[in-house]
């Protein structure tokens, strides 16, 4: 199966129910957000109004949702990274654990192992290929 580039700004994610909820109760409360963290939450929103849903013990094992550790591959430098998406309160950058907030955690969340996803990052767009998605440890 060819690999297609994806583009999070047209292309669909799928997340489960409870990821949703807890993530749209998030977008929904901006007060005392600073000006880059709106700008964040502002596209989080947007990836959860084009979402398809699905309940929990439905999603596929393969797709990032939170609590996902997921293998990255920069297609430019090829050099792979591995982050894990979690919530604001729980993101670490020593530990891997970024946020749902963060760029890239917005941009990866609801896609695919397999999948190349492009997205602007504060220092330009960046094309990365899903090389793995981790969902063993979701009760974190």
């Amino acid at each position: 199966m060819a690999t297609a580039t994806l583009n999070p700004a047209t292309t669909p994610v799928i997340i489960t129910r409870t990821d949703f909820e807890i993530l749209n109760s998030y977008v929904k409360n901006l007060h005392g957000m600073q000006v880059n963290e709106r700008e964040n939450f502002s596209k989080l929103s947007g990836e959860l109004k084009k979402a398809q849903i699905v309940e929990d013990d439905s999603m596929s094992a393969d797709i990032v949702r939170l609590g996902s550790t997921v293998v990255i591959k920069d297609l430019v430098t090829r050099r792979d990274m591995t982050v894990t998406i979690v919530l604001p309160s729980k993101a670490d950058i020593k530990q891997k654990k970024v946020s749902v907030l963060a760029p890239i955690g917005t941009a990866l969340i609801g896609f695919r192992k397999g999948q190349t996803v492009s997205w602007n990052v504060p220092s330009g767009k960046k094309d990365f290929k899903i090389v793995d998605v981790n969902n063993d440890n979701l009760s974190e």
